[in-house]
């Protein structure tokens, strides 16, 4: 598919009838396919003017704060335009209406990519963001992203790789941990246990199979009661043990900071005072720290990371040929950030 940049370049794109996934590739992102049409239709006016390559300077700024996510995205997007740009480093927080990006350069060069740009940084921003919300509530005690099973496969390395910008300590998705350097972890879901029918038989297992450095952490909710059950795997496993891994399920009332608290009791006056307490199910900021105060040590969580909003990016033209300019609302000229860095 060529570069989509005039209404006249939408004859080529073609919908394959045994195309198998309706994502986008990379191609078709860096081609334009996923932009709004009203840019192409923006090109042509402006060409059809004679001052499609004018040079202007944008400005992205975010409507509510955040940690910024997303640039090494939009920088291979840009990477082969005659344009300057300037942002925040990944991992900068920032405040509402504060410039996070700036973009110079003839129009013509990356007017039609508005649409991409926005949405990748709206979406990492968000992601990132919900991850540096969790890490707050417990700086000193690990928080596991693995959100990718709430979002589509397409997009679930992107949004776990960006947790992991915002402060999550690991992921889950294969390819959003690999893609931050990061090696995936995880345990054993249920579906093992039920499958076996017993705890037990799949603890020693795992025990087994793993190399030694192995961190072995064991659900412990799926039969029996959850005290009863961490007791068993720490008897059977002992020092080989390092966690044990509560996900009651909402019918039966969820993780409880009295269930954490029990269990810490329980694990103690057993000898069991190493194995850690990882929780799962449903946790929010505000969760986690209240059951960290309850006793656990390690925390997973999906769904607040992965239903994050997006946050809300606009793309302002600041000035044409070097002179103020912006909308109604708006003030025209540059909004200066000494943040800003120069990455192109």
């Amino acid at each position: 598919m060529k570069t989509i940049k005039h209404l006249e370049d939408l004859k080529e794109v073609k919908i394959s009838n045994d195309r198998e996934f309706f994502s986008a590739t990379h191609e078709e992102i860096k081609n334009g396919a996923t932009t709004d049409v009203y840019f192409l239709r923006t090109q042509d006016i402006l060409m059809h003017l004679g001052i499609d390559g004018k040079i202007v300077t944008a400005e992205i700024f975010a409507r509510k704060k955040g940690v910024f996510a997303g640039l090494p995205e939009v920088k291979n997007l840009l990477k082969d335009k005659n344009i300057e740009v300037w942002s925040l480093d990944e991992g900068d927080t920032f405040e509402p209406k504060e410039t996070v990006m700036r973009i110079i350069g003839p129009y013509n060069e990356f007017g039609t990519y508005e649409t991409v740009i926005l949405g990748i940084l709206a979406s990492s921003c968000g992601w990132a963001t919900a991850a540096r919300d969790l890490k707050d509530a417990v700086p000193d005690k690990p928080v596991l992203c693995f959100g990718a099973r709430h979002v589509h496969p397409a997009v679930a390395p992107v949004m776990e790789r960006a947790a992991l910008v915002g402060g999550a300590d690991d992921a889950s998705c294969i390819l959003g941990a690999k893609l931050k350097g990061r090696e995936p972890k995880g345990t054993v879901p249920h579906a093992a246990f039920l499958i076996a029918g017993d705890t037990l038989p799949i603890a020693k297992a795992y025990s087994e199979i793993s190399p030694s450095d192995e961190k072995i952490t064991v659900l412990v909710d799926t039969f029996k009661d959850e005290i009863e059950e961490s007791l068993r795997v720490a008897d059977l496993l002992g020092d080989r043990l390092y966690g044990v891994r509560l996900d009651t399920p909402s019918e039966r009332g969820g993780v409880t900071p009295n269930l954490v608290y029990e269990l810490r009791q329980r694990l103690n006056q057993k000898g069991y005072d190493k194995v850690k307490i990882i929780v799962s199910g449903g946790l929010t900021p505000e969760r986690i720290k209240e059951l960290s105060e309850s006793g656990a040590d390690a925390f997973g969580v999906g769904s607040y990371i992965s239903d994050a909003q997006p946050i809300d990016m606009t793309m302002d033209i600041k000035e044409v040929e070097g002179k103020p300019i912006a909308k109604r609302g708006r003030i025209p000229g540059r909004i200066e950030n000494k943040k800003l860095k120069k990455i192109m």
